[in-house]
């Protein structure tokens, strides 16, 4: 089928991580250019550009992690029609996916340029970074056409088993930002617009050489018949994207509030926080990558109906959770101080972001462990009880931070997180243990 992968057929372990490790290396790819465009900031343009560079990711998880919960959404629907072989499905679910995700483009790229200033002021940014803030966030947010369509395009090669497209497409990207990112920062002096600019023009390519593939797969040639309006299929993709968007939101909404007591306490703590911020999303990197996988694993599966499968992936994908944390969640406990040396100058500000890279590593199973039951009940197309759990995270998450941030200072922010994990955890094991249950 064009490179399509069926995964509901052969060994799962062997299907699994065949999927899987593409999808590790196009995550870490992400994951290094984004570390390596901090560092650059970081070294180039000093902490308070690296901290307003940072000071970004709440709100940019909010608008960009609404989008990919759509997107994501969406892949679950055509990864299940892939599944249960309805090939017409298959075309109408990417059609009607491609129209939804362009509304989605101009509502989500209005609201991103209109709410950035508000929101920076709302969350008490220092004014020493407040107008770098603004410089970068509307170059991103105007740029975001770029990223959802990546996002969107990557997940429908997903959705149909291709996990090495995306990563040849992250890999020449990835190239492209940084090399962009030393020119126009080190070279042409452009400040953190620079940084900016390289990720759009980046992000461009990486939607463009998936475009250009899912062009080749006559599976995924949509025709003119499957772009008629479908009311059915429209509000099936919907069902499944707005609450998982909606999830994402939520806990960007927690996530900002955090950033804004954070902010509160001055430029160092935000520092501080935003490289704490980068290396976790780079440490839990494997196991989100296992979600993704289990999440089309599962999907796949659903729509043909093995539900054994499913339960054999989902072990597959704990026990790479497991391995993920021994040696992951060691290295960030106790190498924390020389991360934070790694990212940041000040001797004040690595001792902050040490202290919490050191709880943060001995609490990441738990992280680990709902990136693959959360993805495992969102593959069935249950998506309702994971979007509670981004209110739960967030209702755990803002008390913890308001009470113990004026008592034991910056580390109340790792132990908000890991309530935050905890409350998560739960809901997401019970989901997927109750619906799997249902569909035996």
């Amino acid at each position: 089928m064009d490179n399509a992968n069926d995964l509901t057929n052969g060994k799962v372990s062997g299907k699994l991580l065949g999927f899987f490790f593409p999808m590790l290396l196009t995550n870490l790819l992400q994951q290094i250019y984004s570390v390596a465009d901090t560092a650059i900031v970081g070294r180039g343009l000093g902490d308070n550009a690296l901290g307003a560079v940072g000071n970004l990711s709440s709100l940019s998880l909010l608008i960009i992690g609404f989008s990919m919960g759509m997107t994501g959404g969406f892949a679950v629907i055509i990864a299940q029609n892939f599944g249960s072989g309805d090939m017409a499905a298959v075309r109408k679910s990417v059609a009607m996916s491609v129209k939804l995700s362009a509304i989605l483009t101009v509502i989500l790229t209005a609201a991103g340029c209109l709410l950035l200033k508000p929101v920076l002021l709302m969350m008490r940014t220092d004014p020493v970074i407040l107008k770098d803030s603004l410089i970068y966030g509307y170059i991103i947010f105007g740029g975001l056409s770029a990223t959802i369509a990546y996002n969107l395009l990557s997940g429908i090669l997903r959705a149909a088993g291709d996990s090495r497209t995306p990563f040849i497409a992250i890999m020449i990207s990835s190239a492209v930002n940084i090399a962009l990112d030393c020119i126009l920062i080190f070279l042409f002096h452009t400040g953190v617009e620079g940084a900016a600019a390289a990720t759009v023009v980046s992000q461009g390519i990486s939607a463009l050489i998936c475009f250009i593939k899912i062009k080749q797969m006559s599976v995924l040639a949509i025709r003119k018949d499957d772009l008629r309006p479908d009311a059915a299929m429209s509000l099936l993709l919907l069902k499944n994207g707005i609450p998982m968007a909606c999830m994402n939101s939520v806990t960007a909404v927690g996530c900002m509030v955090v950033q804004g007591y954070v902010n509160d306490r001055g430029a160092a703590y935000t520092s501080a926080y935003s490289v704490c911020s980068k290396y976790l999303n780079l440490f839990m990197l494997p196991s989100l990558t296992a979600g993704f996988a289990v999440s089309s694993f599962v999907s796949q599966n659903f729509g043909a109906g093995k539900t054994g499968r499913i339960r054999q992936g989902v072990r597959v994908c704990l026990g790479i959770a497991l391995v993920s944390y021994l040696c992951l969640g060691s290295a960030m406990a106790l190498l924390s101080g020389q991360l934070a040396d790694l990212m940041l100058d000040e001797r004040d500000t690595i001792a902050l972001a040490a202290e919490y890279l050191r709880i943060c590593g001995a609490g990441l199973i738990l992280l680990n462990i709902l990136f693959i039951y959360r993805n495992a009940a969102q593959g069935m197309g249950y998506p309702f009880i994971p979007m509670l759990s981004g209110f739960a995270e967030m209702a755990l998450r803002i008390p913890a931070i308001i009470f113990l941030l004026p008592h034991i200072g910056f580390r109340a922010t790792a132990y908000a997180e890991i309530a935050a994990w905890i409350g998560a955890l739960a809901m997401n094991f019970a989901a997927y243990s109750i619906h799997l249950r249902q569909a035996e």
